[in-house]
């Protein structure tokens, strides 16, 4: 069967896995995120019927599947029912608790296969892979336990089923519960079962507990409950980083090679998820991202700072494309690495700045913000003031050409605005009366020259014609009040001429791959909160709830969607899309103490 984005996430911060609606694994890169696919079916054009790269139960006679995730957890369990009604739970997640006053996220993924009713005939078909797509071949380790050489280093799959069985993938008779437990090549002391059962007790506990620490809104619950979530399974805990998807090469619509590699930390994006992270009062993740930030910066000269870093804080991303997979349907090149880490981005330096922004103003913080890194900042504005006029990339990452881009200058209008309010705040008089003559500057060339009175709104370049969905962003970062008449009247073109039903494009002109034929899922979250602002409140909440009901069955949403059939195509899961129905549902939401 051909792949599709109807998948659940598992992780622990370590390692992360996606599922798809029957069970199968489809996609697990160890020892890490952005490490070598163990499993790689998503990115073939068989997918869990392709000769490797995945971990299926296979029921005999099967009818029917069910799916849902325990309540307010990262543990998945699905439900395969046969033609005579035998019927067979899977339960997957990946071990994350509280353990000696640690966390305790193991690089391992955990299956406990179960009867329900009946008795199932089922065929485990364990087809991992290695070097990108290439097939890898268990062998038997021991008594209970199989070992895969990979192609950086060996892992061991331990379980109390039938080895034989699982090797030759013989027909079973599923009279108990088996355990599969895929992870570092060392011994597990206790029965599978009986340490996956207390694993799996843990992590429901802690993800519950985890939830119950959020700020949740009153209305969207459920959907910021489980985006929350996802957002915490994309970041990498070990140092901070935050991934822009788990997933590469996933395309952002059928039949291009707009095909790009997702699991790396980009820096335009940090302010914006820390802003939800703060706004939900996950104050751990957003302290560790902003450590993560913290580093890039100090380690960094402003010249060498780059819009992506992998995240260990690698500087190294060199894109290349592998031959051993077909790519998502078949939809090649499946491409490793992103070139974008070469280009000129100058928005990141208003980004760095408006993301460590939060170290100066939240008591909440282990570390605050202090001279020597409002020193560095600074560096980082003076940079962002000398760029904000000059030609860049542009936030689309156009691979072909360069203008001056409307996006790019006003994060560093903001980038200057955030450092005078932060010699403000530190009582730096001298600081602040400089940033904000350097912000007033900026900010009068930008409204001066990415107004096009012609057509009467604001363009994505300077002195341009084409419309970017970037625009409706300018009131959020303060640049303009979302009542402005200019605003307005760019926010019905952004109606006119980028929206489609529910769905906003970056953008409709052509760039280096064609026109763009799916909507950028962020966009259209931006358009709703654009609509809350100018006061279409009713308006915005109806296009949420729309957009609500185009997430996956699981409540999660990759990158882009197709409009007509209203498939997801792009990275899967998208932090940024996470992030927008976050964003959307805490500006929407009616408030606790005038509900109860």
């Amino acid at each position: 069967m051909s792949p599709n984005l109807q998948l659940g996430a598992i992780g622990n911060c370590q390692v992360a896995a996606l599922i798809d609606a029957e069970g199968t694994v489809m996609w697990c890169c160890l020892p890490r995120p952005d490490g070598d696919p163990v499993f790689s079916a998503l990115l073939t054009a068989e997918g869990r019927d392709a000769a490797q790269g995945m971990f299926r139960v296979e029921l005999s006679r099967h009818q029917r599947a069910e799916q849902h995730y325990l309540h307010n957890t990262a543990v998945l369990q699905t439900t395969l029912t046969d033609a005579q009604e035998n019927v067979v739970r899977i339960t997957d997640f990946c071990p994350r608790f509280r353990d000696r006053g640690r966390i305790f996220r193991p690089m391992m993924l955990m299956r406990i296969i179960e009867p329900v009713a009946g008795r199932p005939l089922l065929t485990i078909r364990l087809r991992p892979s290695t070097h990108y797509g290439r097939r890898a071949l268990p062998s038997i380790g021991g008594s209970h336990h199989l070992r895969l050489s990979c192609s950086t280093t060996d892992y061991r799959i331990t379980s109390d089923a039938s080895l034989t069985a699982v090797m030759e993938e013989r027909l079973i008779v599923l009279d108990k519960p088996i355990v599969f437990i895929l992870g570092p090549d060392e011994t597990i002391e206790q029965a599978p079962r009986t340490l996956a059962t207390a694993f799996l007790a843990d992590t429901i506990g802690y993800w519950r507990d985890w939830v119950r620490g959020l700020a949740i809104p009153f209305d969207y619950q459920e959907a910021v409950i489980r985006a929350a979530i996802t957002l915490k399974l994309c970041t990498f805990e070990d140092t901070g980083a935050v991934l822009a998807a788990l997933t590469t090469s996933v395309p952002e619509a059928p039949g291009t090679s707009r095909n790009w590699d997702y699991r790396y930390c980009w820096l335009r994006d940090s302010y914006f998820v820390i802003q939800a992270l703060n706004r939900l009062g996950a104050t751990r993740t957003m302290e560790s991202y902003l450590h993560f930030i913290d580093n890039i910066v100090a380690r960094s000269s402003v010249d060498d700072l780059q819009p992506l870093y992998g995240i260990s804080g690698d500087v190294r991303a060199e894109e290349h494309i592998v031959p051993d997979l077909s790519g998502y349907r078949g939809m090649g090149p499946v491409r490793i690495g992103n070139a974008a880490i070469t280009q000129k981005q100058h928005d990141i330096y208003g980004s760095l700045i408006l993301a460590s922004t939060q170290l100066f103003f939240d008591a909440r913080l282990e570390h605050s913000g202090d001279s020597s890194l409002f020193a560095r900042l600074e560096l980082l504005g003076h940079r962002a003031r000398t760029v904000f006029d000059k030609p860049d990339a542009g936030p689309w990452e156009l691979r072909g050409t360069e203008q001056v881009h409307t996006f790019s200058a006003a994060m560093s209008w903001a980038g200057c605005d955030h450092l005078a309010r932060i010699a403000q705040r530190t009582g730096d008089v001298n600081a602040m009366e400089r940033w904000r003559a350097s912000a007033d500057e900026i900010r009068e060339q930008i409204l001066k020259r990415a107004w096009n009175e012609t057509r009467g709104c604001f363009v994505s370049t300077f002195d341009g014609n084409d419309l970017d969905a970037t625009a409706l962003l300018l009131p959020e970062l303060g640049l303009i009040e979302p009542t402005d008449p200019r605003f307005i009247a760019t926010l019905d073109a952004i109606d006119r001429e980028l929206r489609e039903g529910d769905l906003v494009f970056r953008y409709r002109h052509e760039d280096d791959f064609g026109r763009p034929s799916t909507g950028f899922v962020i966009c259209s979250f931006w358009y709703v909160n654009a609509l809350a602002g100018a006061g279409r409140v009713q308006q915005a909440r109806e296009l949420f709830e729309r957009l609500l009901a185009r997430r996956n069955s699981l409540g999660l949403l990759s990158e882009d969607i197709e409009p007509t059939q209203n498939e997801l195509w792009g990275n899967f899961p998208q932090t940024y899309s996470m992030v927008g129905i976050i964003s959307s549902a805490l500006r929407l939401s009616r408030q606790w103490e005038n509900e109860l």
